[in-house]
C-alpha cells in the first residue's frame, strides 16, 4: 500500500496540459463574471440564474486548482513552486472581490426576493445561498474596498499564516543527540516510556523558543488585521464575525459553554485519577495527558487499521464502508511524519472529482486509528454533499466536526464494548476521556486564550513572554487542579494552526460543539439503530443549506437549551465515573 496520497486524479503536475486548462477557464470565467457584474440588466430571475452558473464555474476550477497546490504545500512546505502558484490564485481570486460584492448589493435590493427563487430551480436550489447574501449584505463595503482589502490579506494574514506553518514544520527539534522534527516530536506523547514522553516534551518547548518571535509577529499581525476588518465591516468582534459566518446563534454558543463549565470540576476528577495512576500525587504534568495506560497497548500497521476500520464500519453503513475502501485503496491519504510535512490532521474535499485527500502523521496507536477514523468521518460528510451544487458545501464550523466525532464514538465504542478484561477496559475509556477532555478542557482554554488576544492586541504588541503568559492563564482555568500547575504548555499558542487563519476566528468552540453534539447523534443511534442511519445522512447533506440549528432541526433537538448540552456531558461524566471506579 502506498503511504503518500496520489494527487494524479486532479493533476499529474504544474505542467500538465489540463492544469493549464484549468487556469484559462478560471481566468475566463472570473473575466465573464466581473464583465456581468458591471451590467447586471435583465429581469431578476436571469440575472440571479446568471450569477449563480458563473459562480458555480468559478468554484469548481478554483476548487481543483487550490486544492492541488495546497496539498502538495502540505506535504512539502518548502516546494516553492506550490507557494508560488497558491499566490498566483490568490491574486486571480481576489479580483473576485469588487464583482462579488456589486452582486451582493444586487441580492439585497430585489424586491420579493422568494418570488424570484420559487420560479426557478436553479435560484430554489440555492435558496439558502441567496437568502444568506441577502442578510450579509449589510457586512459588505464599497466594491473598491472589498477589492483593496482582498489583495492585501495576500501578503498580510495568508503570509503571516504561511510563516507560521513553514516555522514549525521546518525547525530542528534536538532529542537524545538526534534531530527531529516538530510533527515527530508531538507524537512522542502517547509513547508508553514515560522518560520518552518527558523528554519530549521538554525538547518541543526548547525548540519553540527559536521561533518564537517570527510566530508571535505572525499571531499579532493576524489579530490585528482581522479586529480592523470586524469594524470596517460592522461586526461586534471576531467572535460576532465567527458566529455569523457559522450560521449559529450566540444563544447556542451561550448553552454550550455553560454546560462546559458547569462539567469542568468532573473532568478535573479524571485527570487526577489518571495523575495517580502514573504516580503524581499533585494533578497531571502536561506531558503525560496523553499517556497510554497500560492494557492500551496495541499497535496498528497502516493495513491493519485500514482492515479493522472497513470490518467496524461495516456495521454501520455500507456507503461510509465502502468510502473507507476507496480511500485506502485509491491512495486518498499521506499517512508518514516526515521533515517538511504540516504536523496534525485534516480532510480536504475535492468536491468536482467527489473524492477527499486526508493527511494525517499516523504513529500506529490506537489513538492513531482514531484520528484516521475521525478525518474519515470529514470524508463521509463531504461524500453525504456530493450530489449538492458546489455552492452547497461550504459547511459552517461547528457541524463540520460532527460526522468526524461521531466517527470517533463509533471506533471507541466498539473497542470498549468488545474487551471484558477490567485493566484493558479501563485503557479504553481512559483513551477516550483523554479525547474527550481535549475538546472540553483543551478546547476551553483556546476559547479563553483566543478571547484574550482578541481583547488585548489594539492596546499592546503581545511578544512570546507575553503570549506564554496568557495561555498559561487559559489552562489553569479550563484544566484547574486536574493538572499540575507547574508543568503546563506556555506554547500551545504556537503550534495550533488554527489560531493563525486570516478569515476564520475562534476555530475552537466548534470542536467542543462538534464533540457533544455527535454525542447526542449517537446516543440517538444507540436507541433507533439502523432506522437512524438515513437521518443521519440527511442531516450531513442539510448542513450546507441551512443553519446549524436547522440542522440539529432534522434530528429533532433543540441547540439552544443547555438542556441538551448537558445530557450529552452527563454521557461523559458517566464514563468518568466507571474509570474512576476502575481505577
Amino acid at each position: 500500500m502506498n503511504h503518500e496520497w496520489s494527487l494524479s486524479e486532479l493533476y499529474r503536475g504544474y505542467d500538465d496540459p489540463k492544469f493549464a486548462e484549468d487556469m484559462k477557464k478560471l481566468e475566463n470565467s472570473i473575466a465573464e463574471f466581473s464583465a456581468f457584474a458591471g451590467d447586471l440588466s435583465g429581469s431578476p430571475a436571469e440575472v440571479l440564474r446568471r450569477g449563480v452558473t458563473l459562480l458555480q464555474q468559478i468554484n469548481t476550477s478554483a476548487s481543483l486548482l487550490g486544492a492541488f497546490a495546497f496539498l502538495q504545500q502540505a506535504a512539502d512546505t518548502g516546494d516553492a513552486q506550490s507557494a508560488a502558484m497558491i499566490g498566483k490564485l490568490q491574486q486571480q481570486l481576489a479580483a473576485m472581490a469588487e464583482p462579488e460584492t456589486l452582486l451582493i448589493r444586487y441580492v439585497a435590493s430585489v424586491d420579493r426576493l422568494d418570488e424570484v427563487i420559487t420560479s426557478d430551480p436553479l435560484l430554489e436550489e440555492h435558496a439558502f445561498l441567496l437568502h444568506n447574501i441577502r442578510k450579509n449584505a449589510r457586512y459588505s463595503l464599497a466594491p473598491e474596498v472589498e477589492k483593496a482589502i482582498s489583495l492585501y490579506e495576500i501578503s498580510g494574514s495568508s503570509a503571516w499564516s504561511d510563516l507560521q506553518g513553514y516555522l514549525t514544520s521546518g525547525v530542528p527539534v534536538e532529542y537524545r543527540g538526534t534531530t527531529t522534527t516538530l510533527s515527530d516530536i508531538r507524537n512522542k506523547a502517547y509513547d508508553p516510556d514515560a522518560s520518552v514522553r518527558r523528554d519530549a516534551y521538554e525538547a518541543e518547548l526548547k525548540a519553540y523558543g527559536r521561533i518564537q518571535d517570527g510566530i508571535a509577529y505572525s499571531l499579532n499581525s493576524i489579530k490585528l488585521e482581522t479586529l480592523n476588518r470586524c469594524r470596517l465591516r460592522g461586526y461586534d468582534s471576531p467572535l460576532d464575525e465567527a458566529l455569523k459566518k457559522a450560521n449559529m446563534k450566540r444563544e447556542t454558543l451561550d448553552a454550550l459553554l455553560g454546560a462546559m463549565e458547569e462539567y469542568l470540576p468532573k473532568f478535573w476528577e479524571y485527570l487526577r485519577a489518571k495523575a495517580r495512576l502514573l504516580g503524581h500525587e499533585d494533578g497531571l504534568p502536561w506531558y503525560d495527558l496523553f499517556a497510554p495506560l497500560q492494557g492500551n497497548d496495541r499497535s496498528f500497521t497502516i493495513e491493519e487499521c485500514r482492515d479493522y476500520l472497513v470490518q467496524l464500519f461495516s456495521g454501520f453503513d455500507r456507503e461510509e464502508t465502502e468510502m473507507i475502501r476507496r480511500a485506502f485503496d485509491e491512495e486518498w491519504i499521506d499517512f508518514d511524519p516526515r521533515s517538511g510535512k504540516v504536523g496534525g490532521a485534516f480532510c480536504e474535499n475535492v468536491h468536482p472529482l467527489r473524492q477527499s485527500r486526508i493527511l494525517t502523521n499516523y504513529g500506529g496507536t490506537l489513538g492513531d486509528v482514531v484520528t484516521l477514523a475521525h478525518e474519515l468521518g470529514h470524508a463521509f460528510h463531504n461524500h453525504c454533499l456530493s450530489g449538492n451544487s458546489i455552492l452547497n458545501t461550504d459547511v459552517s464550523m461547528p457541524v463540520a466536526e460532527t460526522a468526524s466525532t461521531f466517527n470517533e464514538l463509533v471506533a471507541m465504542n466498539a473497542a470498549i464494548e468488545a474487551e471484558s478484561d477490567p485493566i484493558a477496559r479501563r485503557a479504553l475509556i481512559e483513551s477516550q476521556l483523554m479525547d474527550a477532555a481535549q475538546i472540553i478542557c483543551d478546547i476551553y482554554s483556546r476559547f479563553l486564550f483566543e478571547s484574550a488576544v482578541f481583547a488585548a492586541r489594539d492596546n499592546e504588541f503581545m511578544f512570546p513572554e507575553k503570549l506564554c503568559s496568557m495561555m498559561l492563564d487559559a489552562q489553569k482555568k479550563a484544566y484547574g487542579t486536574g493538572l499540575d500547575q507547574s508543568c503546563l504548555h506556555p506554547y500551545m499558542w504556537a503550534c495550533k494552526s488554527h489560531y493563525y487563519m486570516g478569515g476564520l476566528s475562534f476555530y475552537n468552540f466548534p470542536y467542543a460543539f462538534g464533540g457533544l453534539f455527535a454525542r447526542g447523534l449517537y446516543a440517538k443511534y444507540r436507541r433507533d439503530g439502523a432506522s437512524f442511519v438515513p437521518l443521519y445522512k440527511k442531516l450531513l447533506k442539510a448542513t450546507g443549506t441551512t443553519t446549524v440549528e436547522g440542522a440539529a432541526l432534522v434530528a429533532g433537538i433543540d441547540l439552544t437549551d443547555r438542556e441538551f448540552w448537558r445530557s450529552s456531558l452527563q454521557l461523559l461524566a458517566d464514563e468518568i465515573d466507571e474509570f474512576i471506579a476502575l481505577c
